[in-house]
């Protein structure tokens, strides 16, 4: 099924949330240590509680990569346990010269068989091409991030009277006319922004980190895309998911926050 297609189904059913698989075994229930392949247990016990209830699951390399031709093996084995008709993310922010990209490309969307995967635009198009060549995945592009250090550069005023997030968002739309296949990484701690800019990004799907630890507001992102009357969302929580519960319910845990989740979404967009 079409990436953007699995993400229309879910979000029609008002389902917003990505879960963000962003495993560390430093952080995990202490017990789990003892199984055999601690991490995928877990993994496995998180999907297997959330399945039902989730958007999108994400995947973020840096977890996995920490742990060399293991980690590697992990994402594949979490891979298989995430049913078909959920969209599944590779969180690489992957983007460099084109020959390097079409290799990263053909990892991500071949090897993997992730639906979509975050990229990193500062290289400008060529640098992005090859991923938006598959016409059937979902690229989530940088806009503007969640992290504080977003001021440094990409809220930097620009000489044409716009700031630099601002106009990679316009080359993004303009990217997203050839197969309609881009979306944009907002971070939700950037509230007014969002608000100021939605109409800007047209009918490109939005991924917004940095709700929960990061401080951003599950309940206010949604209120503005409600107030827009838009639907073609994510809000990625890792943490305040995943690590809700460190004792053996951990999964029943995780299972009663999405649900939370997925109530207040169904209150606001139902009003």
């Amino acid at each position: 099924m079409n990436a953007k297609r699995k993400l229309q189904l879910k979000n029609d059913e008002l389902k917003f949330v990505c879960v963000g698989l962003d495993t560390d075994i430093k952080k995990i229930p202490e017990f789990i240590l003892k199984e055999k392949d601690p991490i995928y247990f877990f993994n496995k016990k998180i999907i297997d509680a959330t399945r039902e209830h989730a958007a999108a699951y994400k995947i973020n390399f840096a977890f996995y990569e920490v742990l060399g031709a293991y980690g590697f093996e992990l994402i594949q084995k979490t891979l298989s346990e995430i049913p078909n008709d959920i969209l599944i993310i590779a969180d690489a922010k992957r983007g460099d010269i084109r020959n390097t990209s079409e290799m990263y490309a053909t990892s991500v969307f071949e090897h993997f068989n992730f639906d979509s995967v975050t990229l990193n635009p500062y290289m400008g198009f060529d640098s992005l091409e090859p991923f938006l060549s598959y016409e059937n995945k979902l690229n989530f592009i940088l806009g503007l991030t969640s992290n504080p250090g977003a001021v440094d550069i990409e809220k930097i005023e620009l000489k044409i009277g716009k700031k630099l997030f601002q106009h990679i968002i316009e080359k993004i739309v303009e990217w997203n006319k050839k197969n309609n296949n881009c979306g944009i990484v907002f971070g939700a701690t950037n509230a007014k922004d969002l608000s100021e800019n939605l109409n800007s990004m047209n009918d490109c799907s939005i991924l917004l980190p940095g709700v929960g630890k990061q401080g951003g507001s599950f309940e206010e992102v949604l209120n503005i895309f409600n107030s827009f009357n838009r639907k073609n969302f994510l809000v990625n929580i890792s943490r305040s998911i995943i690590y809700s519960d460190n004792s053996e319910q951990f999964d029943a845990s995780a299972y009663n926050e999405i649900i939370k989740l997925n109530q207040q979404a169904k209150l606001i967009f139902k009003k």
